[in-house]
């Protein structure tokens, strides 16, 4: 089981990663403004990874090809909840 969440861990922040870097065009590090704290590239790679964590936990699936799968569409997932959420906030503020 210790497998399974460790390589369902590291491909949903690979797919996020590369979320950020389709989004982005470019990989943007952490930075600290007078606000808040912006977690950069991180921010997408956890949301995938965390996602496809508790997926593949609550799915169990019984083969690595099926862990994949279930893991890239979960990081992907991940990455388009973060999206509607930023332009729910955007179109909040308007």
């Amino acid at each position: 089981m210790l497998k399974d969440i460790i390589f369902s861990f590291v491909i949903g922040g690979v797919v996020g990663m590369i979320g950020h870097i389709r989004k982005h065009g470019k990989i943007i590090m952490p930075r600290k403004t007078k606000r808040f704290v912006y977690l950069g590239f991180f921010e997408e790679m956890l949301l995938g990874a965390i996602a496809s964590l508790l997926l593949v936990v609550y799915i169990s699936p019984n083969s690595y090809v099926e862990k994949m799968t279930i893991s890239i569409s979960a990081g992907i997932g991940g990455d388009l909840v973060l999206t509607g959420y930023k332009q729910f906030k955007q179109n909040d503020s308007d």
